[in-house]
């Protein structure tokens, strides 16, 4: 069996991102996957890099990264802009018989839009559920990982379970995921209860 630690959205807070790996080294997990945006927000963002590169993180492409290359373009060289440049969009593997399948907001490689499933109190939209579950429904990979939209959800649309970690920042939140069997496992982050949804009522384009 292996562990997988996910983190999503730390938006340039690195105080909930070194509380989530050091549960994820407790938990002895195999590997460490992030769905991007790191950047935004706040204002520590080197720190923050800092503290997923010393964990051998798995960090991909979020809307955030391609505005702070955009708005910081004259910064390029740095070491700052040369990683977020190297980021890839997606992250696929096999990992113990399962094809796992990371992306920011959906798939193929979207970055922003992403998969909202919940309400404003966190409970499930069926008619989302069943409408994502009909997008997805030639998707191939058992496991889809994403972010982007700050909810915090495990749910089988189709055949494949889509897990969103939610935002260690503002959801409070990251998971393990254990493969093959796919369990999830929840975590809670600042002496805060897991939020399921935040940022609800705000433009996508904003998130």
């Amino acid at each position: 069996m292996k562990k997988l630690g996910l983190i999503s959205d730390p938006h340039a807070y690195p105080e909930p991102v070194a509380e989530a790996l050091s549960i994820f080294k407790h938990e002895q997990v195999d590997a460490i996957w992030c769905t991007g945006d790191v950047a935004g927000y706040g204002a520590e963002l080197e720190q923050t890099i800092s503290l997923l590169q010393k964990s051998d993180c798995q960090l991909i492409m979020g809307n955030h990264e391609i505005e702070y290359l955009q708005k910081n373009s004259e910064m390029a060289g740095s070491d700052i802009h040369s990683y977020l440049s190297s980021l890839p969009r997606v992250k696929q593997q096999n990992i113990e018989g399962k094809t796992v399948y990371m992306v920011h907001a959906s798939p193929p490689d979207f970055l922003k839009g992403g998969i909202r499933l919940l309400d404003q109190l966190g409970n499930v939209i069926e008619s989302e559920k069943q409408s994502w579950a009909t997008r997805l429904s030639d998707f191939e990979p058992e496991v889809l990982i994403v972010g982007h939209t700050h909810q915090v959800f495990a749910e089988r649309l189709g055949s494949t379970l889509v897990i969103n970690p939610g935002s260690s920042q503002f959801n409070h939140s990251c998971a393990i995921l254990s493969l093959p069997d796919l369990n999830v496992q929840w975590f809670a982050l600042s002496g805060q209860s897991i939020r399921k949804s935040w940022n609800w009522g705000m433009e996508l384009s904003s998130d």
